[in-house]
């Protein structure tokens, strides 16, 4: 049996040793204190050099303001800092670093030298603190040797070398990813690594300093400003080509930091809900500027994770951007299948009464990635007329035009209807273009139409042609027989549910505040099915917009429906799918595989060499 033992007050140096281990737990923090001080100094050129994977010493050099005598006197105490003086200064930052404990965390665990202003400090626990007078230098030389040296305990948890190596330049690139003004370059073992040129764009920078085996070309640079929230962002997203198996690819950086922040992550997911098959994943990087008051990152020691004052106009701007893009993206890639655009332009996916809601002017509002598209002529299908060009070389489908594949769209809610084809000469003759050929391998369907090869995925267009039937549905209710009652968790939940509640009765809920946190529903949409907890998840705790909780019940809902591979169908009713399935205004299953793929006769002849 443990005998009882007295509380006592520790050692300073013990304390001082604790705290320590909080901030500097690996050689990949070292590099990132450092980096953040390079930074924050104005320097437009950084290096940084390790050995040893970081263990052996990390050297961080800058070109920066550099230190005076007197700063290096202060600057490895504990609680020393230039970026704060005052705790109101917290409610305000506009730095990387401001709590003054890296640099004396380094020289408790480690030895600790500095050069800068002709003066060089030497910092370590063992030994007293040295300052002599060195050959000036540009900015400021940082480095540490021998981490944890004299911690056995706290040294036999690092990895191996070349681990903690992986993961310093990790850290590297995540601080050189947002700042495409900067130069950087990493070198480990004095083996050059990565060199980052300044000058680059937000996209050039990602894309190169991710490493992704796909091209820049599958990139694309959106950028949103909203002076009303007091906020902007810069979204690089690839096109629906480049998937992933999980989230760990979408990145959030808010103020220049990298943070950990689901909800935004969440945000980009939900808006390439519908374009990304079989459960994959966009690749993107989110870069949000606001207003320093209305974020906290004083909230994790390695400032990892922040507080949002409200997330929630953000969350939308971000979801919204992302959706009109890939809707966007899917018409100007269905437009290219059969017409020839011309290449390198830009288009804009904001209508201007969206713009002006979400408090952003039409010229702030664009995607800036030179669109390039290599035409595919798919024999004699339709010209796609339903284009006008923009005074920015912008396409957009023309709504007043009825062909296969247009859409007409809401402007309010960025959500494409039904379609409805109308009766003109086209429909008319029609019927006598189309050819259905029969059922194959269980799945697919053959069509004939205007001399191309039309071979459907069964499921796919039947599980499309419900979701659009569901959807015309939109906006009818269920009464419940017993109101759920939600509990929200905070005065923002509440705001946030008054702000959305007329956007919920128009989706097809009722709701009402019965004040202290509670919110009753009496009715939800038709086709919603689910728990209190569901409810709650879906509106509060996902964030999930009143379409988009719609939309995710419909794409359920007719998935189930639909028929399924290896349904035997009868001929009438594969060619009343077929026949629908080529007048579906987005040819694309709600999770984003496509319905159809077609091959001209030209194409046929050329596989089985006629002339």
């Amino acid at each position: 049996m443990t005998a009882q033992r007295r509380v006592r007050v520790l050692s300073a140096e013990v304390a001082r040793k604790i705290a320590a281990g909080e901030v500097i737990d690996r050689p990949g923090a070292i590099v990132r204190e450092l980096m953040d001080n390079a930074v924050d100094s104005g320097a437009s050129r950084i290096r940084v050099e390790i050995t040893g994977g970081g263990i052996e010493k990390i050297r961080v050099i800058d070109n920066g303001c550099g230190m005076t005598r007197e700063d290096l006197l202060q600057c490895a105490q504990p609680h020393a800092t230039s970026k704060i003086e005052t705790e109101a200064d917290l409610l305000s930052l506009s730095t990387l670093g401001f709590r003054g404990e890296a640099l004396s965390s380094m020289a408790a665990v480690s030895r600790l030298e500095l050069a800068s202003g002709g003066w060089k400090l030497n910092a370590c626990a063992a030994e007293e603190r040295t300052l002599t007078q060195c050959a000036q230098t540009e900015g400021t030389i940082a480095q540490t040797a021998g981490l944890f040296e004299d911690f056995p305990a706290r040294r036999q948890f690092l990895k191996r070398p070349a681990s903690e190596g992986m993961q310093c330049r990790t850290v590297f690139e995540e601080k050189a990813l947002p700042r495409p003004d900067i130069s950087f370059s990493f070198a480990s073992d004095g083996e050059e690594k990565i060199t980052l040129p300044a000058g680059q764009s937000l996209k050039e920078r990602f894309v190169q300093t991710m490493n992704f085996f796909e091209t820049e070309d599958l990139f694309y640079e959106l950028n949103f400003s909203s002076q009303k929230n007091q906020f902007s962002f810069s979204l690089i997203i690839g096109e629906p080509s480049v998937t992933r198996s999980s989230r760990k690819d979408i990145f959030i950086y808010v103020n220049g930091r990298k943070i950990q922040e689901y909800s935004l992550v969440q945000a980009i997911a939900y808006g390439a809900q519908g374009y990304f098959p079989n459960g994959t994943f966009p690749v993107a990087c989110l870069f949000v500027q606001m207003d320093a008051s209305l974020v906290d990152f004083n909230i994790h020691p390695a400032k990892k994770e922040a507080r949002f004052k409200d997330i929630n106009a953000l969350h939308h701007a971000v979801s919204s951007t992302a959706r009109a893009f890939f809707r966007q993206h899917t018409v100007q890639s269905m437009l290219a299948e059969n017409s020839a655009l011309p290449e390198n332009k830009e288009f804009s996916f904001f209508t201007e009464k969206n713009q002006e809601e979400a408090g952003c002017s039409v010229e702030e509002t664009a995607i800036h990635r030179p669109v390039s598209v290599s035409a595919r002529h798919l024999g004699s299908m339709p010209a796609y007329s339903g284009i006008r060009r923009s005074g920015r070389g912008s396409f957009f489908p023309a709504a007043q035009e009825t062909h296969p594949f247009s859409k007409k769209w809401n402007e309010e809610e960025m959500q494409p209807q039904v379609f409805q084809p109308e009766e003109n000469a086209a429909s008319v003759s029609e019927p006598r273009s189309f050819h259905f050929a029969g059922c194959v391998l269980g799945t697919f369907l053959l069509a004939e139409k205007n001399d191309v090869l039309y071979i459907i995925d069964q499921h796919a267009a039947h599980e499309r042609i419900l979701y659009n039937k569901i959807m015309a549905e939109a906006g009818k209710k269920q009464q419940l027989l017993v109101p759920y009652v939600i509990q929200t968790d905070s005065e923002t939940d509440d705001k946030y549910l008054q702000q959305i509640q007329p956007r919920l009765e128009e989706a097809g809920y009722e709701c009402a505040s019965r004040g202290s946190g509670k919110w009753e529903f009496t009715a939800v949409p038709v086709r919603w099915k689910g728990s209190e907890a569901d409810l709650k998840k879906d509106v509060l705790d996902r964030r999930i917009q009143p379409a988009d909780i719609i939309n995710a019940a419909a794409a359920s809902a007719a998935c189930r429906s639909a028929v399924m591979d290896g349904t035997v169908l009868d001929d009438e009713t594969a060619a009343r799918i077929a026949r629908e399935a080529l007048s579906l205004p987005d040819p694309h299953c709600p999770h984003g595989r496509p319905v159809f793929t077609a091959i001209t006769r030209k194409q046929l002849f050329a596989l089985v060499k006629r002339t």
